[in-house]
């Protein structure tokens, strides 16, 4: 596309004290401050292959004048939330379903935060929030003169694997107010939504950070500091972790973000894993009453400052290889959209069963056990890879 030519100018009021600045710094004065900038442009057309974008440069740089100037009110930042409700209230008209599924998809998968206010969340917790309201809102995009000049088809952009048509997402300030950590993997979590068509919509973040640039993985980067773009997909960083085997008083770390209040039963093995020494997942399982070498799955729990990129499910199969590797089966039961969906999608589990209103379990349980009764819940069994590879040798 033809390069963009900006002028910015804003006028400069005579006062005593900004002639004093004049006369000490040597600062020219006259009616208006103006500054010229010229940028190559991505193709933003309907069919151009792109689903991410990205607009980075210092402050002061051009950035959000830049998206204005492009994107006009499509450009979004940090949404008003009101202090008397929960968030699953703060999304209009749309079903439960699609509320619970976007604040999973951008990495709010715990169920206790979404009944709480905004004003009571963490910095990270809020972040996604925002970042799903934002996501929400962008269906009724409302675009600029110049934005209407470069394309006209731009609202009708379509996804490249279901052919439906999906808007463009503008965000101002993107993880401008939250640590490092939860802007990385903040910004894994939504290009991985959008990628996977969880979320349908073109992207576009606007920051001042660079170190969120190989998380988002943008199809294109326009950098503000040398007015220069650069069109390919950076590789996102691998996330190593450890896990390793700990005490049930690990538990407590992770309690207050599971879905389910019961206690950890004290026979519970227990693993934690841990990204650079920082706990970030813990799993537990507990042996099956009545089932010789058959454990389940009871406590799984991502930390909110992590959650939206997979690591849970991870952790679940690598303990899962575990006890398959010591002659045991292994089984979850669950009701979390993440859960559920992961599992259906991967050839690793087999469903076993589905109880649409739960069950009490048997008689004899301890006083901590805390049933599935009322709640729509499916079963897995974890085959691994190479029940996987049986399968397929026995079809054959």
């Amino acid at each position: 596309m033809p390069p963009l030519e900006a002028i910015v100018e804003c006028p400069v009021f005579d006062s005593f004290r900004v002639q004093q600045v004049a006369g000490m710094f040597d600062v020219p004065l006259g009616e208006k401050v103006v500054e010229r900038f010229q940028v190559d442009l991505p193709d933003l057309a309907a069919e151009a292959d792109w689903r991410i974008g990205l607009i980075v440069g210092p402050s002061g740089s051009g950035k959000s004048t830049l998206a204005r100037r492009l994107f006009g009110s499509q450009v979004v930042e940090r949404a008003d939330w009101p202090s008397d409700r929960a968030v699953v209230d703060c999304f209009g008209e749309r079903p439960i379903r699609e509320i619970t599924g976007l604040l999973t998809a951008v990495g709010l998968s715990s169920p206790p935060s979404w009944i709480k206010p905004y004003r009571v969340l963490s910095g990270g917790e809020r972040f996604r929030c925002d970042l799903a309201r934002v996501l929400s809102e962008g269906s009724v995009p409302a675009r600029s003169a110049v934005a209407s000049r470069l394309t006209d088809r731009l609202a009708a952009t379509r996804s490249p694997r279901s052919g439906a048509r999906v808007p463009l997402v503008v965000f101002d300030e993107f993880t401008s107010v939250v640590d490092r950590t939860v802007a990385k993997i903040g910004s894994a979590a939504v290009a991985r939504a959008i990628r996977g068509d969880r979320i349908a919509c073109r992207f576009v973040a606007v920051t001042c950070h660079y170190d969120v640039t190989e998380w988002l993985a943008p199809d294109w980067v326009l950098d503000m500091a040398d007015r220069w773009l650069e069109r390919r997909r950076l590789r996102r960083p691998p996330l190593e972790l450890g896990l390793f085997r700990c005490r049930p008083r690990v538990w407590r770390l992770f309690a207050k973000h599971h879905y389910l209040s019961g206690n950890l039963n004290p026979a519970a093995r227990c693993f934690v894993a841990l990204w650079d020494g920082t706990p970030t997942a813990f799993c537990a399982t507990l042996a099956i009453a009545g089932r010789a070498k058959h454990w389940r799955i009871s406590r799984i729990v991502t930390l909110p400052d992590f959650q939206g990129i997979g690591i849970g499910m991870k952790v679940a199969e690598a303990v899962a290889d575990l006890h398959r590797a010591e002659g045991c089966r292994l089984s979850v039961t669950g009701s979390h959209p993440a859960l559920v969906a992961h599992c259906r999608k991967s050839p690793l589990w087999r469903a076993s069963g589905v109880k649409k209103v739960g069950s009490r379990g048997p008689h004899g349980f301890a006083s901590d056990y805390r049933s599935s009764a009322g709640r729509a819940v499916v079963s897995f069994e974890y085959i691994g890879a190479c029940g996987q590879r049986a399968s397929a040798s026995k079809s054959e």
